[in-house]
């Protein structure tokens, strides 16, 4: 198992979010290198602001990658919008725990240049993700 330097950064004032070692365990399911990562989980307007400044989106998502270098390990930052993930989760009839899992492999899988919106790519990613949830016991995120 590659080495993991990990942490969490509390932004947020949402009640139900996951414990670090719970996404650390989720980090590991994607994980392919040695990694350094921190995921900081943020509200909204927090959200927004990392949205409109990187991706030109004016819009709070649910997730955000910034990797940072690939050499001599991997390193980088994933952003989690937690009013975000709790309202996805709700619309589409998800626990929200299984919600937080599949954002943060979604955004492990990004660290490693993974991009879905590269049509080649995209039916890996999945593919990944889907397998990454079941050894993590969730269901296929994706099945209706």
């Amino acid at each position: 198992m590659p080495a993991l330097d990990f942490s969490l950064q509390l932004a947020s004032t949402a009640a139900d979010i996951p414990a670090a070692a719970q996404f650390k365990r989720w980090v590991r399911s994607a994980l392919r290198v040695e990694t350094s990562l921190t995921i900081r989980i943020v509200d909204e307007e927090e959200g927004r602001q990392l949205n409109a400044a990187y991706r030109g989106r004016d819009y709070a998502t649910n997730v955000l990658t910034f990797p940072l270098t690939e050499e001599p390990m991997l390193m980088g930052d994933i952003v989690i919008c937690a009013p975000v993930v709790a309202k996805e989760a709700v619309e589409q009839g998800k626990p929200l725990l299984a919600h937080y899992a599949h954002m943060t492999v979604h955004g492990v899988l990004h660290l490693h240049g993974y991009d879905h919106e590269v049509d080649a790519q995209a039916e890996l990613m999945e593919a990944m993700e889907i397998a990454a949830m079941h050894k993590l016991g969730f269901a296929n995120p994706y099945a209706e």
